[in-house]
């Protein structure tokens, strides 16, 4: 419990403690994390598969993981600050309809002493993905960088071309729209998928083992975008596909996703969270149509939670509550394009 002081304003205390956490401090506490750093625990939530002819998941489901053990003290006097504020001002939680999702739940923790917070105001704003390694990427759908068109399986350059530029979009819509990765309907994905991949899709959405985890899409209220960038670096690779009575070009993806996220409405728990996406998509033509179709999508996420499994992700911050399922073998690097793929339950992962 903390005694409320007497004679105090505290919107002026609570304003003048946040002015005072500026984005040198924070540079330098995320430094500190990341040199102290310890290994995480890699958190699961499912990805799934298509099979190209009847829409059916497919054998081969890849897994969603990510980071689950709390974070080390680096970056504790800027979760602080904003717990000794948020215990003292209750209304500045956000409202939420509901049982509050555990990802969204105020951390208590000890007052800072102000004499840790004395750094000089920075005049220089400091981007979220400065000083990684997804600093350098592509930003948006550019880093969708999908081969050259050309004839290949039975199919002409233009159909080619147009089935490449469809696959794009598809990209785009399952790992950049907005509403799609902040839990609500998927409505851009959709709209771009075959009639019947559409319905079944549609269906999925309220059953227990939706298709939503083939997208990134974070569980309702447990995050929000930190600025407008998301960077992207990956490559795909085309070729020709001919099985089950099916002949036409396929386009094997493998791209790394890096998105800045904070709990809603509480900046000092601003984290990267990185997505790994593998996944095939075919084209072909069946009656006289070209059609592009999701063979399968699927990857993994740090850091997220392991013990929570309802197709969105949970992402796992720096403050949050232990998980209840152990990560399984070594620490792999969420950044590794060529990172072997994960087939667990829950994988160990290394600091995003």
């Amino acid at each position: 419990m903390y005694a409320m002081p007497h004679g105090d304003d505290l919107d002026q205390r609570f304003n003048e403690l946040v002015a005072q956490i500026d984005a040198e401090e924070r540079r330098k506490m995320r430094a500190a994390a990341k040199k102290g750093a310890k290994t995480r625990g890699a958190e699961r939530s499912p990805g799934f598969g298509h099979d190209a002819r009847l829409g059916m998941p497919s054998e081969r489901a890849p897994r969603r993981i990510g980071r689950a053990w709390p974070a080390v003290a680096g970056i504790t006097a800027v979760i602080a600050a904003a717990g000794a504020v948020i215990t003292l001002r209750p209304d500045l939680l956000p409202a939420v309809a509901g049982p509050v999702p555990e990802e969204t739940m105020p951390v208590v923790a000890a007052p800072v002493p102000l004499k840790s917070l004395t750094s000089p105001v920075s005049t220089e704003p400091l981007g979220p993905f400065e000083g990684s390694k997804a600093e350098s990427w592509a930003e948006g759908a550019a880093g969708f960088d999908l081969p050259e068109a050309k004839a290949i399986g039975g199919l002409s350059k233009q159909d080619v071309a147009k089935g490449l530029k469809r696959t794009h979009k598809l990209l785009a819509a399952a790992f950049l729209d907005r509403k799609t990765i902040l839990g609500g309907r998927p409505t851009a994905y959709m709209d771009l998928l075959h009639p019947e991949a559409r319905s079944r899709f549609r269906k999925s959405l309220d059953r227990k083992d939706s298709l939503r985890g083939m997208l990134t899409s974070f569980a309702p209220k447990t995050a929000e975008l930190v600025g407008d960038v998301i960077k992207v670096n990956g490559r795909a690779k085309l070729s020709s596909y001919k099985k089950d009575g099916i002949t036409g070009a396929k386009v094997e993806i493998n791209y790394l996703v890096a998105y800045a996220i904070q709990r809603p409405g509480q900046p000092a728990t601003m984290t990267r969270l990185v997505t790994h996406n593998r996944g095939t998509m075919l084209m072909y033509r069946e009656g006289g149509e070209l059609v592009t179709w999701v063979r399968e999508l699927g990857g993994t996420a740090t850091p997220a939670r392991c013990d929570v499994d309802d197709g969105y992700i949970h992402p796992f911050y720096d403050d949050s509550a232990p998980s209840k399922v152990r990560p399984e073998g070594p620490p792999q690097d969420p950044y590794d394009l060529d990172a072997p793929e994960f087939d667990g339950e829950c994988g160990a992962s290394e600091e995003t």
